[in-house]
């Protein structure tokens, strides 16, 4: 009983409670600021630094609040500091490595350069970023296979979510074909498909190339990478479907063969 009344009882128990409530309202208020409507970042980006700037915030109440209980019981904190510097030191030279990972980490979340679902190129390889740490990038292709990069070894990063992306697509129709009326129809399709689609622009550029075979128009929609490779398949579909209902014709390729005769 008499040592719960002491100094050396009360006043860590004290620190403790203060640290855990200081821990807890910092993080709260954190994430507070992060969800205001005015502060515009994407979700997966505002995730990671709530986490980063929560977690560093309550490393560093921990930290002051051992310090301050060391204090309580004697101990020269100053002189512990002191060596933990030399020791820290030592530690940073073995571990150079891994500071340079968490070091470009936290510059890539800051800096925005991608978030958790973009689409990325890195390295020679292309995928959506998946959740990742401070030390090392996470990357999943249209084919299932994931590859982990550390920090430190990203050089350049191409980030195909950031704008809207264009998609051309070509199609051919016979020479014998009306160009007005495939203009026409293709222009009135193109308006369909916006609608139906939800795409944000799309349009026929008109005659693109005289080819061998065909007369080729050309078709531009601006939309997202994600939806590019399935609208692509899509917006092919509706075209043969409304050459069909229009009489148009895409045209196979032509090889004229003349029989020589001997003289």
């Amino acid at each position: 009983m008499e040592f719960i009344l002491k100094k050396e009882f009360i006043a860590p128990m004290i620190i403790l409670i203060v640290s855990v409530f200081l821990c807890f309202v910092s993080k709260r208020i954190i994430y507070k600021i992060f969800n205001f409507k005015t502060v515009k970042i994407k979700d997966g980006k505002k995730k990671t630094i709530v986490n980063l700037i929560s977690n560093m915030v309550i490393a560093l109440i921990s930290i002051i609040g051992v310090l301050m209980i060391l204090e309580i019981y004697g101990i020269d904190t100053k002189s512990l500091i002191a060596s933990l510097g030399v020791v820290g030191i030592v530690i940073g030279l073995a571990l150079q490595d891994i500071i340079k990972d968490f070091i470009v980490g936290i510059s890539i979340i800051f800096e925005g350069q991608y978030s958790i679902g973009d689409w990325v190129y890195i390295n020679g390889f292309k995928g959506e970023v998946l959740p990742s740490n401070l030390r090392t990038t996470k990357l999943k292709s249209y084919t299932g296979e994931i590859k982990i990069i550390y920090n430190r070894n990203i050089n350049e990063i191409i980030n195909y979510s950031m704008v809207s992306n264009i998609l051309l697509i070509d199609v051919g129709v016979a020479y014998e074909s009306d160009i007005e009326k495939v203009n026409k129809v293709l222009n009135e399709l193109c308006l369909n498909i916006k609608n139906k689609y939800n795409i944000k622009e799309i349009s026929c550029l008109g005659i693109q190339e005289l080819a061998d075979s065909s007369i080729k128009f050309r078709l531009a929609a601006s939309i997202s990478y994600e939806e590019q490779f399935k609208l692509d398949r899509q917006i092919k579909k509706e075209i043969l479907l409304c050459f069909k209902r229009n009489n148009i014709n895409i045209p196979f390729n032509q090889v004229v063969v003349h029989n020589g005769k001997r003289v």
